[in-house]
């Protein structure tokens, strides 16, 4: 089997739903995106697109064999460059360009050693070809503190001004100064990492005063395993606790459920209704479900805001083959 890897580009735009399909359409390669007319063929395959309005951000998951994904991630970048402005841009999610983020995942056949590899490259030529500079975090991160994505977004794009003039601060690729270029496409941080999982958890009743609980509990959730933010979502008119949880054998998605809703409930909230952004693994829904998907949608709420679709949502139905 050949080896296959996965890209969950991030990108700071979740309101044009025109510019988002220009993006998705240049990651196929397709021949009316004016890049390679054979590109539709070479083993890419769009997963999923998760846009959020209110965080003005859209996740694209796609996979492939590791030239076919880097090629395809680079084009994402080139036509995200050309459509989004980040001197215009705002929303709730930290951001620190119109690519804000582009991790490469190992999937089958490849390691992430090889994985950080790739990204780097993938990094370099983003900075040589596209003029974009680029963090590498993760596995690709040239120093201990560079592997927390936190560090290299640190200030997020009002930042970068200051942050490329600093030699500590600076891109692995990128110059000293801000071009009116950069200005517009901001920097962008390209890594490799473990499959994480993306989840959201919407505080009840609605309303802008769940935002302090929520972001108590955030930093009562954060920890090994575990990323959290709080925020407030305009789209759905209530506060949510947002993580990344990065490594699902320190936080399984259940047991992160459960002590949200114990948190919340010590604040005199209560947790309705779990999004999950991208794509999930099937074990981590048959370990929340003992065995079972549809008990698992049932435990956690999946299916409040919309209907959860396994077809649609759980990696393994997507995959190539």
């Amino acid at each position: 089997m050949n080896p296959i890897i996965e890209c969950v580009p991030n990108f700071s735009e979740g309101r044009r739903p025109e510019v988002i399909e220009a993006i998705v359409t240049a990651i196929a390669g397709r021949p009316e995106d004016g890049g390679p007319a054979d590109t539709a063929g070479d083993g890419v395959r769009i997963l999923h697109v998760d846009r959020g309005e209110a965080a003005n951000r859209t996740v694209i998951t796609f996979a492939g064999t590791p030239d076919a994904v880097c090629e395809a991630a680079f084009r994402g970048v080139r036509e995200a460059a050309r459509l989004i402005d980040m001197r215009t841009q705002h929303g709730t999610h930290p951001r620190l360009g119109a690519t804000d983020v582009l991790p490469l995942v190992p999937v089958r056949g490849i390691s992430l050693e090889e994985c950080a590899v790739l990204a780097r490259h993938l990094a370099g030529r983003i900075w040589r070809e596209l003029g974009i500079p680029c963090y590498c975090y993760g596995a690709a991160a040239s120093s201990p503190e560079r592997a927390e994505l936190s560090w290299c977004r640190k200030g997020e794009y009002e930042a970068l001004a200051a942050k490329l003039a600093d030699p500590v601060l600076r891109p692995d690729f990128g110059p000293g100064t801000v071009s009116a270029h950069i200005a517009r496409t901001g920097a962008t941080n390209v890594g490799a990492r473990p499959f994480l999982i993306a989840v959201n958890f919407n505080l009840r009743p609605d309303g802008q005063a769940g935002l302090a609980a929520a972001k108590a509990i955030a930093r009562r959730m954060r920890g090994p395993g575990c990323k959290a933010i709080g925020w407030y979502i305009e789209e759905y008119g209530c506060a949510q606790v947002s993580m990344n949880l990065t490594d699902t054998s320190l936080a399984p998605l259940h047991e992160v459920y459960e002590k949200v809703c114990r948190e919340a409930e010590a604040e005199g909230w209560r947790i309705s209704g779990t999004e999950i952004i991208g794509l999930v693994p099937r074990q981590v829904l048959l370990d929340a479900g003992n065995g079972s998907l549809e008990a698992a949608i049932r435990r956690l709420h999946l299916d409040d805001l919309r209907p959860f679709l396994p077809e649609e949502k759980v990696l393994e139905n997507l995959l190539p083959i």
